[in-house]
């Protein structure tokens, strides 16, 4: 594997910014030198012009992009939704399903368990990120709500036992039976998250004390303030601000949440507690029209129109069809964030989520070498994906 020495340019920590040169080797950054030159020399230069070298992007929650779906359940659906997401910057990205049948759900986990997880000129594929089926179906959003239903310790240690690559699972915590899958969730070392539920504050609260660790789609599908009989009760928004360890995912295209609710929750949250994703469905990258949300098979139909997909009838998005190189745009666009905290958001903050900010994120010594070059409008010109260049 070649060495590579990007120079010239402005490196994106995460810390900051600053002039600099990055030094790649054998598909890790061996070097960083930032205000000086490094020590080595490399086969290839790369004269970064002034433009911005930063950290790849990780995308923990998508269903599809490209003309794709996950849940095609096929390895040429699998590739081209990767594809595209990896030309706008995804350099690890983590699959995520939709609510489907328990022989679906058990049918696309052993699909999925063939799939290569590192292969060359395609993001690394972290694991897999369950989106359902127990939700609540009054925060069902474009949920299919045939597929809802309580957490079912026969079904769920079934998948469990199907698949070690589970690394996310979101459902509705004040279910019957979410306890017990909540722990059983802990047991296997599974990132738990809170996802279309009807959860008050103090059940979120509870939640978190027994080892939720997010709220998938902060504001999407989940309560906020409300009255109960003539007394306002808090619910799982404010809890997601009250809670400070708390991560909350944000789809920062500028249609989920407009520039104030942005704003507000850069300022409570911070660039370290929030996680740009795109929660993309296979229009991702794609002209506005007709589409089907979920597999070729069983999804629903749904149109894409003004930067996001809806149900039909209009009455709910229905995911989106952002990337992430239109995420940072926009956060930064609509929000006083600093480009460097905006990019943590998609790069550091979901690797710490995750747990593998160690070996990606961001720009350091020892890191894969997942690396961006792009310019002031965030249009993406280079891509290196483990130590090889893309584009």
């Amino acid at each position: 594997m070649s060495s590579v020495l990007f120079r010239g340019g402005k490196i994106i920590t995460a810390t900051g910014i600053f002039d600099g040169e990055v030094l790649t080797k054998d598909g890790v950054i061996c070097e960083v030198s930032l205000g000086g030159k490094v020590s080595g020399e490399a086969e290839q230069v790369i004269n970064l012009e002034g433009k911005y070298l930063s950290p790849g992007f990780i995308d923990i929650h998508t269903h599809g992009a490209g003309g794709a779906d996950f849940m095609d359940r096929t390895a040429g659906s699998m590739e081209q939704a990767c594809k595209m997401h990896l030309k706008h910057g995804t350099t690890s990205i983590v699959p995520t399903t939709l609510t489907s049948t328990k022989e679906d759900l058990l049918d696309f986990l052993r699909f999925f368990n063939t799939v290569e997880l590192k292969r060359d000129a395609m993001p690394e594929i972290l694991g897999l990120h369950l989106e359902g089926p127990y939700f609540a179906e009054s925060q069902k959003g474009a949920q299919d709500p045939k597929y809802l239903r309580n957490p079912d310790p026969e079904e769920y240690m079934e998948a469990l036992s199907c698949t070690d690559r589970i690394i996310r699972w979101s459902f509705a915590v004040e279910l019957p039976g979410a306890d017990e899958f909540l722990k059983a969730l802990r047991e296997h070392h599974i990132i738990s998250s809170l996802a279309h539920s009807d959860a008050d504050c103090s059940q979120v609260m509870r939640a978190y004390e027994n080892g939720i660790s997010a709220l998938t789609h902060f504001y999407s599908c989940m309560t906020g303030v409300v009255r109960k009989n003539a007394y306002r009760v808090a619910g799982a928004i404010e809890a997601g601000y009250l809670l400070d360890d708390l991560y909350v995912e944000a789809i920062a295209d500028g249609c989920h949440l407009p520039d104030h609710l942005l704003s507000l929750i850069y300022k409570i949250k911070g660039a370290d507690r929030i996680c740009l994703v795109t929660d993309s469905m296979r229009a991702a990258g794609l002209p506005d029209g007709e589409y089907l949300l979920g597999s070729l098979d069983g999804g629903q139909k749904c149109i894409v129109e003004d930067g996001v997909a809806k149900l039909p009838d209009r009455s709910a998005f229905a995911g989106s069809v952002a990337t992430m190189d239109r995420l940072v745009r926009t956060f930064r666009k609509l929000t006083e964030a600093p480009l460097y905290e905006v990019v943590k958001m998609a790069s550091l903050t979901p690797a710490k989520l995750l747990g593998i900010a160690d070996r990606k994120g961001s720009i350091a010594i020892g890191k894969d070498a997942d690396l961006l070059v792009f310019d002031e409008n965030i249009q993406i010109e280079t891509i290196m994906v483990r130590g090889t260049l893309i584009s």
